[in-house]
């Protein structure tokens, strides 16, 4: 199911009006993926039992540590846990009874309404790459600046299979730290209109968030319109700058994302079942924590994991163990009743090539099929998280297009069992002319809009060029073609007003 946007277009006769429809700039924006296929489960119920067992033990017995953040020690007293310093040690049962006020699904609202999605159930919204202090074009390796992350945005809006605009899809490191959130705020609410995320880098940054989205949205009037990435310091540690970006967004009613950072090894037990207990653990005292600040507030649980090259102490991409983990998270956190966040087109490699693209399928086909609702990093990864790729991107975006082909499941209505065709053509037929395939060749197949199937001679002639040089190509088509979403003038210039003034009211600082 898609809407299709189209460009403004020239005013006159009938002849005029049909030129200029057929020239004008289709932007398509897909629908959140509904799955129609079951989830894979690699989990069975005696090993269920032991993982939410073990990670009761760990709350109970071990504790985690609230660090810096007295008010979070001061709730969790209250709420009957046993505080000692800066480490809670949660009774069994007492954090998952506070995660059960947590929403099953919510509604993140777009500023355009037709883009809204919805957080949860059977639903899965893709957002891109985030984090990354370098990007990687045709001039290789460097540290991103503003222009590349407004270049990213525009992407972001333009490619069909993305639902979601992201935040912090590269880092301007060419604008001072304590001051990118907002020219990055104000990027992903002008040029684009899809939902988009709240910066976390301080309790500060996310109040600025609220406030530039009650300006965008005309007051929130309790509405969710951003979600936020809110990291643990795996192993159980929940650090005050985290949980202080957490506590102003659940008290405005914004979601975020409670999410384990694990590599395997070295912040987690080598094992599946013992990453999986550790992950457990910090989910429930972390969306907890949430309901703790407010009852009811969205959250959605992550499991961000990966393994460890033993040997150069590197993470690792796409494999059968992070597989497994993602797999078996997806089981634990539906038991909880809350919408789940994990996988991404994560690869180790260096460039935009064969290892980065066996990795991403990996990582992408393991996220769908594990019941995932809110995939971040869906593309532009490159380099283990170091890199935002613009050819990459627009490589993974496309990519993304199989994976909602995959979730619409086998159709099996009047059309979907096409015995209208197989009458038609009978014995030793070819399908190519018959009805059936007339009224449906446009909409039967998914297609790339990037790859290459052209003969031989053909590709050769146009100078057989590589994915790579394809990707570049289509990352400067969309760029050309980008129109900016329309937004009211005066909230324009209201967003810009709190940004100036926001930036004119401390110094810059770069760490």
């Amino acid at each position: 199911m898609t809407e299709v946007l189209e460009g403004r277009r020239a005013r006159g006769g009938g002849g005029a009006a049909r030129r200029a429809e057929r020239t004008a700039v289709r932007i398509e924006a897909a629908r959140y993926i509904e799955r129609r296929v079951p989830n894979f489960e690699v989990l069975d119920a005696e090993a269920i039992e032991i993982i939410e067992a073990n990670a009761e033990t760990v709350l109970a017995e071990i504790g985690v540590n609230f660090v810096e953040n007295p008010a979070a020690l001061r709730r969790w007293k209250e709420a009957g846990a046993e505080v000692e310093g800066e480490r809670v040690r949660i009774p069994r049962g007492l954090a998952r009874q506070l995660c059960a006020t947590a929403p099953a699904s919510f509604v993140q609202h777009a500023r355009n309404p037709e883009r809204s999605v919805v957080v949860g159930g059977r639903n899965l919204v893709l957002a891109p790459v985030y984090g990354p202090p370098f990007v990687r074009d045709e001039n290789g390796r460097r540290y991103a600046t503003i222009e590349d992350f407004r270049s990213f945005v525009k992407l972001g809006y333009m490619s069909k299979w993305l639902h979601h605009s992201g935040g912090t899809v590269c880092e301007p490191t060419d604008v001072p730290v304590n001051k990118r959130h907002l020219d990055m705020l104000f990027a992903h609410m002008t040029l684009s209109d899809k939902p988009y995320m709240g910066s976390v880098t301080a309790p500060e940054r996310a109040a600025d968030s609220v406030a530039m989205s009650e300006i965008l949205f005309g007051g929130l009037d309790g509405r969710t319109v951003m979600t936020s990435l809110v990291n643990i310091n795996s192993p159980l540690t929940f650090d005050g700058i985290m949980m202080g970006a957490l506590e102003v967004y659940a008290q405005a009613n914004q979601a975020a994302i409670v999410s384990p950072f694990i590599v395997g090894g070295a912040m987690a037990p080598v094992t599946v079942a013992g990453t999986l207990t550790q992950v457990l653990a910090e989910i429930l005292a972390g969306v907890a924590y949430s309901q703790l600040v407010r009852p009811g507030a969205p959250v959605i649980a992550g499991a961000f994991v990966t393994s460890i090259d033993m040997n150069s102490g590197a993470p690792t991409f796409g494999t059968p163990e992070a597989s497994l983990i993602t797999y078996g998270a997806g089981q634990l956190v539906r038991r909880l009743g809350i919408p789940y966040r994990s996988a991404g087109a994560f690869c180790g490699s260096k460039l935009p090539d064969a290892q980065a693209a066996y990795e991403s399928a990996n990582s992408l086909n393991m996220g769908l099929l594990s019941g995932v609702n809110f995939m971040l990093h869906a593309c532009g990864w490159l380099e283990g998280g170091l890199v935002s790729s613009f050819e990459k991107f627009v490589m993974d975006a496309d990519q993304l297009g199989v994976l909602h082909g995959l979730a619409g499941g086998v159709d099996v209505s009047a059309n979907g069992q096409a015995m209208d065709a197989i009458r038609e053509v009978g014995p030793g037929g070819h399908y190519l002319g018959c009805a059936h395939t007339q009224a449906n060749f446009r909409d039967a197949f998914w297609r790339s809009e990037l790859l290459d199937y052209k003969p031989f001679e053909t590709w050769s002639e146009e100078g057989g060029r590589d994915t790579v040089a394809l990707a570049r190509e289509r990352v400067a088509k969309l760029l050309a073609d980008y129109r900016r979403p329309p937004i009211d003038p005066a909230v324009e210039e209201a967003l810009g007003d709190f940004v100036a003034r926001r930036k004119a009211s401390m110094p810059d600082a770069f760490a």
